[in-house]
């Protein structure tokens, strides 16, 4: 597994990024930031997105289901918990992501209904659902 490393000057939010041998940007937008690169949340749906379009395939692979493509669009929001029905959290605002798969390939009701399941099984779906520990220290 890669190890991530993030650097950032003191002067404005632009961050160069280092994965492995990848090298990316990050920035806040415009006018908050240079809009050098997509946000932290747009890296965040990045991954979601992304895990949920690789778990997809590799099922309906496995399955040797008539899959041709799949397309993940997110959108990350701040909504009222009083607002969201389904939310444990009565009070104050929670962070809320939308997401829309579309299933390219004839496949039968049964097969985009089974996964739709299996997009909620991706491994970035379940980390950003579970408790989760962040350990942070001073090098």
């Amino acid at each position: 597994m890669n190890t991530v490393s993030v650097r950032g000057g003191a002067e404005g939010f632009a961050q160069a990024i280092e994965v492995g041998r990848h090298r990316l940007t990050a920035d806040e937008p415009a006018p908050a930031g240079g809009d050098a690169g997509p946000s932290p949340y747009d890296y965040l749906l990045v991954a979601l997105g992304s895990c949920t379009s690789m778990t997809i395939a590799l099922y309906a692979r496995r399955k040797q289901w008539p899959l041709t493509g799949v397309v993940v669009r997110l959108e990350h929001s701040r909504v009222h918990a009083a607002d969201c029905a389904e939310c444990e959290t009565r009070e104050g605002k929670l962070d809320r992501i939308d997401s829309e798969i579309t299933l390219e390939g004839p496949l039968s009701d049964e097969q985009r209904t089974r996964l739709l399941e299996i997009a909620e099984r991706c491994p970035v779906h379940r980390t950003l659902t579970s408790e989760i520990s962040i350990r942070t220290r001073l090098a």
